[in-house]
């Protein structure tokens, strides 16, 4: 990610040694989004509910992993990423409608907000990733989540598959007498 500030700027990066092409030759240029402060929102959605909501320092720049984005200043270090207890936002209940009507089940949405107040959701990830520093820090861990959803799915689906199973079962029975 690059932040360029003009299109004669854009137009000499472009032709210059700089400029890489994406492994599938598409790029992708977006409007620079200046927030009131330097982080966005990006919530965590497991089983298409909220799990958290992690604000991400952007001082540094965009281009973040939330696995493994962690910077250290001097003897102490300081994580780009601190998850938010209790968060609560007008979009959430948007984004989980949105999942749903998706088949989303496990996701990670980003957002900012402009300088004037204007929202802008600008990604959504369902291949997401957490945070391990920030997740200790507040005791909520994704993958954990992950692993008791798809658990919870796993067990569904084998309760579903015996109870075809019985009906066929009992069916043929019945047909039998």
């Amino acid at each position: 990610m690059k932040l360029i500030k003009s299109a004669v700027a854009l137009e000499r990066y472009v032709v210059s040694e700089e400029f890489e092409l994406s492994v599938d030759g598409v790029t992708l240029i977006q409007q620079y989004i200046e927030a009131v402060a330097p982080f966005i929102i990006r919530v965590e959605f497991v089983g298409g509910r909220l799990l958290y909501a992690v604000r991400v320092d952007t001082s540094q720049g965009f281009e973040l992993c939330p696995a493994d984005a962690f910077c250290p200043i001097g003897k102490s270090a300081v994580s780009l990423f601190q998850i938010e207890r209790n968060f609560s936002h007008e979009l959430v209940e948007q984004y989980e409608d949105f999942l749903a009507e998706n088949n989303i089940h496990i996701a990670g949405i980003e957002f900012i907000t402009d300088r004037s107040g204007v929202t802008y959701t600008y990604d959504v990830n369902t291949n997401t990733n957490y945070n391990s520093k920030a997740e200790e820090v507040a005791g909520i861990y994704g993958m954990r989540a992950v692993a008791d959803y798809l658990g919870r799915e796993l067990a569904a689906a084998e309760n579903t598959i015996e109870r075809r199973a019985s009906s066929a079962v009992v069916g043929r029975h019945e047909a039998e007498r």
